[in-house]
């Protein structure tokens, strides 16, 4: 128990000392820009090229484990958007963000940070894939919903080329797909610029999860909607169990890539989802209180989850 305490506990330190520094000091929310680029444009983009130019290019086609993870996220997501649907009279615009409060797990900020340091390097490979495909699913996703709904007056032709911009315009989708090319052509940078990714990557998890906590203690905080605790336990208890229980019952896999699957579903709800619910103007505070409280809940439920991986007691398998 101790080793997942110390597992644990400082990476969650990271996120309570920014929560804690964006609380009591006294600096607005504009005065995160710079750091939020660095994160953004920089670290995190540099772990996802490094990751996937050094892994084998066989490894990155693994289509079953892709299926499994996607169809699993978006099952969760439909599950907590008719939920949401049904709690509010039929508002398809409020559905949808809640939706992704309820399936977008924090995959960017968080994933990379938890899997590799509960796991090894062998869980690279299956979070950068979970990253990319998550990802360009509610990239896809959203402005789709809200193009059906009359929300995006834009027709089908624009709204294509704005979803299609935002997924390969995104510096993490765009440094993984240059990983996947260098991978397949057994290219290394030179020495000198592959000891500043090296340095960038080194920065990414700690600088993300300070920015992540800032960021939290910055939202507004009103009353909570009668939805978003469900739309939590869905997001921290549906979403692993539902990947969980898919991988073990298909088998085949690498029991690291059954655990980082696990690990990055049971992450909190991505801080994408308080973006997307500004950019539409709509379920802002929700959203917010949803990606605050689901955060506070993931110290326990990602805590026991480690506990659970840690003492082999989560079985990669369930018909041997």
């Amino acid at each position: 128990m101790a080793d997942i305490l110390s597992l644990a506990l400082p990476f969650f330190g990271l996120i309570f000392l920014g929560f804690v520094s964006g609380k009591l000091a006294n600096i607005p929310e504009d005065g995160m820009a710079w750091l939020n680029f660095f994160v953004l444009y920089m670290a995190l983009p540099a772990l996802f090229f490094q990751t996937m130019s050094r892994t084998p290019i066989e490894e990155l086609a693994n289509w079953r484990f892709i299926v499994a993870t996607v169809s699993c996220t978006l099952f969760t997501f439909s599950f907590a958007f008719f939920f949401a649907l049904w709690l509010r009279r039929g508002n398809a615009r409020e559905a949808t963000i809640a939706g992704v409060v309820g399936g977008y797990a924090n995959v960017g900020y968080m994933g990379p940070g938890l899997t590799l340091a509960a796991l090894g390097a062998q869980a690279t490979v299956p979070t950068a894939l979970i990253f990319v495909f998550d990802s360009t699913l509610f990239f896809t996703l959203v402005p789709m919903m809200m193009a059906a709904t009359g929300t995006e007056k834009k027709g089908a032709f624009k709204t294509a080329l704005l979803i299609l911009q935002r997924v390969f315009t995104h510096p993490f989708i765009v440094a993984t797909l240059l990983g996947i090319f260098a991978a397949a052509l057994h290219w290394t940078p030179p020495a000198a610029i592959d000891r500043t990714l090296e340095f960038l990557k080194n920065a990414a998890a700690p600088c993300a999860l300070f920015t992540l906590g800032v960021t939290v203690a910055l939202r507004p905080f009103t009353e909570t909607p009668r939805e978003v605790p469900a739309l939590i336990l869905i997001k921290l208890l549906l979403h692993p169990f539902l990947i969980w229980a898919l991988l073990a019952s298909l088998g085949g896999f690498n029991p690291v890539w059954v655990y980082t699957a696990v690990l990055m579903a049971a992450l909190p709800t991505a801080l994408n989802a308080f973006v997307m619910s500004r950019q539409y103007n709509v379920y802002i505070e929700q959203a917010s209180n949803g990606v605050l409280l689901c955060t506070i809940a993931s110290v326990l439920t990602v805590t026991a989850l480690l506990y659970l991986i840690e003492r082999k007691l989560l079985p990669v398998t369930l018909f041997p």
